[in-house]
């Protein structure tokens, strides 16, 4: 494997060169929690109770890999507005902010595609979080943060005690705490631009024996374009029964609902061009969620060096999507030499003319005049348009084993573990001229529909990782096998029975190996490599693939993954990461317009750094002035082999993967209680497609071209006055309200507006 001499190796070099060199007389880096360090002659004390907390060990000395840890006070002074603003400074992830508050969260870690963060494990309290983890991994809901105790994020070999998706990374939303000490709770409100309102409330009460806590959550506003508002909610109840000092009981149910006018579909480039934030048919458009979920933990302390955990999860989902406009800048006013003009209009096509279900006395025609100056949306409320309601389940349940041993005469820390998963899929898509259709109560009365998939999954994963600690040093050998189960029925497609089922059975073995070093005081050197897994997931929509219906055939992608880095902690009042990593994928899926397909091979290689100085420490004094920043360089991320039949040639970049993204923040911190920042974000350039198109106008549909570089300036100021318990907030975004394209994926969609909110919040 060859690296290119670039900007990002000489950052790791620099980095590795600034680690002091002597290391026999630094004392060897001690565990969070204890007093005393020890010499590089002693092991790393391994006595202690097995505590696991989150999907990072209590010793992050001993983690093999990159991951970021971001704290409960971290996120109580930046005050993020949703997890989009809690993650921009973690490196390595690009995030694509095409709504204001989250909703439908895409991320990419590494080049990896960012659409609807399907790339990415999401997990709260070590449970998936997608609509269906192996048939469907999209973000279409994430934890609220006013949730959020913590979040993890794990990019290292650690990922294959976790699955299934492994290429990436992983990130886990560590919420709140029962209350161990009495009655204990918060409230808040907040407000801003953008007509947005929320509240918060945390109530709980708990003593050594148990206790029981509730969270409820609310928040509405106005979405980034025109006609996208949005309102969400969130309640969860969490309990924890203490039967003995052995046996832990941990329960948690939740419910979600969001109703909002956020249309899926972007703007086609006259569209944008006129006016980067209309959303023709928005008031028409809804997306709906309801999610179920409950979750019941038993948690057995074995012995001082052995923990059983098992954990049963259950989740049902429903969401369902409306929208008027089904391809953005396609009018079927266009003739067939010109059928993309850069406009869109309501989709008519599913029902005939003639249709008397329709009953409205009218043709469609008449009821929706066509016309390249939009002239149709005016009448939209009299027309149909398309629903996809689609319905979830998926529940599980994992014993795991941790513990400490001595195998070969070596302290040792032990995983063991099993899964068992199943989910349930299906997928409708309705077309139709009504304008009843526009109302779900009416859509679930219908019998047929357009397209009607469903898709059946069973997997179970093994897992089994040891750590064995030689002095400073640590080696961490694993394994995980996935063994997936898939069967797909498709009942309707193109308004026609079907009645093609088919089953895709699976196994792959991910093999995974860390290596750290802790021989200099603070300060960890790490290495590993794993084999990654992403699943392949159901085609978005189902259609004619030369006038014949198929099942999907997407092959799944699997990776292998190295890494190379450091962190450390060794001078006063100063903390770094650093990592080199080396990415090789085979069969890549590439997005276009909704269709799945795999692009061969690709590599992603770049180099991460994080990292903080606080002069406040630095100098012994309590006004801190303080600099934080992150910086990630995909010197390399391409396609390594040719697909011609989709425009990709080898060495092309791989869509939505910027070479450099940055942040940089300057705070301070005044002992009466403030604490306030200042800072810019930066995302360079990105290609949209695999044949990296350059000119937007070759394709008036907005999906073609690709999205320049920008830059986003953000504030934050919490003031908490010494001896109080309220917290009082502001936060703004996008300060020079500047104007850019976030993406291409189903039309243009633009970026955030400028946004500021403030509130406050007491504690009790």
């Amino acid at each position: 494997m060859k690296f290119k001499l670039s900007v990002g190796t000489l950052a790791v070099m620099t980095a590795f060169l600034a680690l002091p060199l002597h290391a026999e007389d630094k004392p060897a880096v001690a565990k969070p929690d204890q007093a005393e360090a020890k010499s590089t002659t002693d092991k790393i004390d391994k006595t202690d109770k097995v505590t696991v907390t989150g999907i990072l060990p209590s010793n992050l000395e001993a983690v093999p890999g990159s991951f970021t840890e971001i704290t409960k006070e971290e996120l109580d002074v930046k005050r993020p507005f949703s997890v989009q603003e809690a993650l921009v400074n973690v490196p390595g992830v690009n995030i694509v902010g095409e709504n204001s508050f989250g909703l439908g969260l895409n991320i990419g870690m590494r080049g990896l595609d960012p659409r609807r963060t399907s790339r990415t494990l999401l997990m709260e309290d070590g449970v998936p979080l997608f609509l269906a983890p192996y048939g469907d991994p999209s973000a279409h809901f994430t934890t609220p943060i006013e949730r959020v105790e913590r979040i993890e994020v794990v990019k290292g070999s650690g990922q294959i005690l976790y699955g299934p998706q492994t290429i990436g990374g992983m990130i886990n939303f560590v919420t709140k705490p029962v209350p161990k000490d009495g009655f204990a709770g918060s409230v808040s409100l907040m407000g801003g631009t953008d007509d947005f309102r929320g509240g918060h409330v945390n109530l709980g009460v708990g003593d050594e024996r148990g206790g029981i806590m509730i969270d409820a959550n609310q928040k509405t506003g106005d979405g980034i374009r025109k006609n996208h508002d949005f309102d969400v909610r969130d309640i969860t109840v969490k309990g924890q029964l203490n039967i003995n000092d052995k046996n832990t009981l941990i329960a948690k149910v939740g419910y979600y609902e969001e109703n909002s006018n956020i249309t899926e579909t972007g703007l086609g480039l006259l569209e944008y061009r006129q006016d980067k934030f209309q959303a023709p048919t928005g008031k028409n458009d809804k997306f709906e969620l309801e999610r179920k979920s409950a979750s019941l933990q038993h948690i057995f302390e074995m012995s001082d060096k052995a923990k059983l955990t098992t954990t049963a999860y259950y989740s049902d989902i429903f969401r369902s999507s409306f929208r008027q406009i089904n391809a953005p800048g396609f009018s079927a006013a266009a003739t067939d030499d010109a059928a993309v003009i850069g406009q869109g209009d309501v989709d008519f096509s599913g029902v005939e003319e003639d249709d008397p279900s329709t009953a409205t006395g009218f043709s469609a025609i008449e009821r929706c005049p066509l016309g390249v100056d939009n002239a149709n949306f005016a009448n939209a409320n009299n027309c149909g348009g398309r629903h996809r309601p689609r319905s979830m389940k998926f529940f599980g349940f994992e014993p795991r084993l941790d513990f400490k041993h001595k195998l070969f005469g070596i302290d040792s820390d032990a995983v063991v573990g099993f899964r068992y998963h199943e989910e349930d899929q299906r997928r409708r898509q309705f077309r139709d001229f009504d304008p009843r259709s526009q109302s779900l109560s009416f859509i679930k009365t219908r019998v047929l529909a357009r397209e009607d998939l469903r898709i059946d999954t069973t997997a179970m994963s093994y897992y089994a990782q040891n750590t064995f600690y030689v002095n400073n040093w640590t080696f961490t050998p694993g394994v995980r096998v996935e063994d997936i189960r898939t069967t797909t029925d498709i009942v309707r497609a193109d308004n026609d029975p079907q009645d093609l089922r088919g089953t895709r059975s699976q196994t792959e073995v991910l093999p995974g190996f860390g290596t750290t070093w802790n021989g200099i005081q603070n300060t960890t050197l790490f290495a590993g490599v794993h084999r990654g897994l992403a699943p392949p997931r159901a085609s978005r929509d189902l259609g004619g693939i030369n006038d014949v219906v198929r099942l999907p055939n997407t092959k799944p992608e699997t990776s292998t993954n190295w890494e190379l880095g450091a962190r450390s902690r060794y001078f006063k009042g100063t903390s770094f990461e650093s990592t080199l990593f080396h990415t090789k994928v085979d069969d890549v899926v590439v997005q276009d317009n909704g269709r799945f397909f795999n692009g061969g091979k690709s590599t992603q290689s770049g180099v991460e750094f994080a990292g903080r100085v606080d002069f406040g420490e630095i100098m012994n004094t309590p006004h801190n002035f303080y600099l934080l920043g992150n910086y990630t360089n995909l010197f390399r991320a391409k396609f390594t082999a040719d697909v011609a039949s989709e425009g990709i040639e080898s060495g092309n970049r791989l869509p939505y993967a910027p070479k450099n993204i940055a942040s940089v923040s300057l705070g301070y911190q005044h002992p009466i209680g403030i604490d306030a920042r200042v800072g810019a974000n930066y995302v360079d350039e990105q290609f949209v497609d695999g044949a990296n198109t350059r000119d937007e106008n070759l394709d008036l549909s907005g999906r073609s071209g690709k999205i320049d570089a920008y830059t986003l300036l953000n504030a934050s100021v919490n003031f908490k006055p010494v001896g109080t318990k309220t917290t009082y907030f502001l936060s703004g975004y996008n300060l020079a309200d500047r104007e850019y394209l976030a993406t291409r994926v189903d039309g243009m969609a633009v970026g955030r507006g400028r946004m500021v909110f403030g509130g406050l919040r007491y504690d009790f």
